[in-house]
């Protein structure tokens, strides 16, 4: 019942919180400029065509007026459509959605990536302080950190053109799927059997995976190291050693579980924080993602895009905020007790 309780009083505070980064967001792109401003400029358009359109889109209202009509359609799947010149007058939603489940998809497989190897190692290089392995970790993240994102991209997308061009002068090119290690978008994948689909598949989203998943991986491995390291010199741990309980139990039983809080709390906020960097990391592969319709919605002024993403994006932030929420009661009870 505690539990219960529990989720419901996080999800009472963050509905207020999204009803406010809502109508933020709307205020900032309603003042980025006039969405029409490019009807002025073409030939043959009349003041009473701009005029017409503007009331058929709304936008000879007041702006908070503007703001509930939005939410009402937003929360009932309508999110209006793309007014950007050259969109044919699409509708938002599905353009959004589409592109955020390619977004998600990718981000998703580089965290869970990221997350497992990233607590293993730390785990591992608090327990082995100071010992070779944890100098290699320690260097390995450091040197993941000091390298932008974009640079990783640009590395591996080069290094898998060289190794492509390695396995066709091998002959295997056949073998392994052609190209074996796409650098480009996974889009309309084919394949002639299971086999070859899986390689194709995989292939597609190695390389950004990796490259979303090297940075993340680098900070969840130091806080992991840090968390466990401080957790393992706590009295209670200290107590369990002294009952004469095995390291391996003090470990995994008393230390590890408490020293995950601070890294579930890393993992909610970058997970934002990725979301919006992996516009980067699509750009470099050429995926038609968030990257691509946020750079369109930008550069055409095309408002109700830029709405649809943005607020999807705090949607998934606020999602995941609650989630890290959830999981430090089940990880301490007496966090949802309290």
């Amino acid at each position: 019942m505690n539990l219960v309780l529990y989720v419901l009083r996080r999800v009472a505070i963050f509905l207020p919180l999204l009803f406010i980064a809502t109508f933020l967001t709307f205020l900032m792109v309603a003042g980025a400029g006039d969405p029409l401003a490019e009807l002025y400029s073409l030939p043959g358009v009349s003041p009473e065509a701009i005029a017409a359109t503007a009331h058929e889109l709304g936008l000879d209202k007041p702006l908070v007026p503007r703001y509930f009509d939005w939410l009402g359609g937003f929360l009932t799947g309508d999110w209006g459509i793309s007014i950007a010149q050259g969109s044919a007058m699409q509708e938002v939603q599905p353009k959004v959605m589409s592109a955020y489940w390619v977004t998600f998809k990718l981000i998703i497989g580089a965290e869970i990536v990221a997350i497992v190897l990233g607590v293993a190692v730390g785990v591992l290089a608090a327990i082995k302080q100071y010992s070779i392995i944890d100098y290699i970790a320690t260097t390995l993240a450091f040197l993941l950190f000091s390298m932008p994102i974009f640079c990783v991209a640009i590395v591996l997308k080069f290094y898998a053109i060289e190794l492509n061009s390695v396995v066709r002068d091998l002959g295997l090119s056949d073998w392994l799927g052609n190209p074996w290690l796409r650098t480009t978008s996974p889009e309309n994948l084919r394949a002639d059997g299971v086999g070859e689909f899986v390689v194709n598949y995989v292939g597609a989203y190695l390389l950004p995976t990796l490259a979303i998943a090297a940075i993340s991986f680098a900070a969840y491995s130091r806080f992991q190291r840090a968390s466990m390291l401080e957790t393992m010199n706590m009295d209670y741990v200290r107590t369990a050693r002294a009952k004469g309980l095995s390291s391996s139990r003090v470990i995994f039983r008393h230390a590890f579980r408490n020293a995950l809080i601070p890294v579930t709390t890393l993992f909610s906020v970058n997970f934002a924080a990725v979301l919006t960097g992996a516009v980067i990391t699509e750009r470099v592969f050429n995926w038609n993602g968030m990257g691509t319709i946020l750079v369109e919605a930008v550069s055409k002024n095309d408002p109700q895009v830029m709405m649809g993403w943005i607020v999807l994006v705090a949607v998934t932030v606020v999602t995941f905020n609650l989630i890290a929420d959830l999981m430090y009661g089940i990880l301490d009870p007496r966090i949802r007790v309290g």
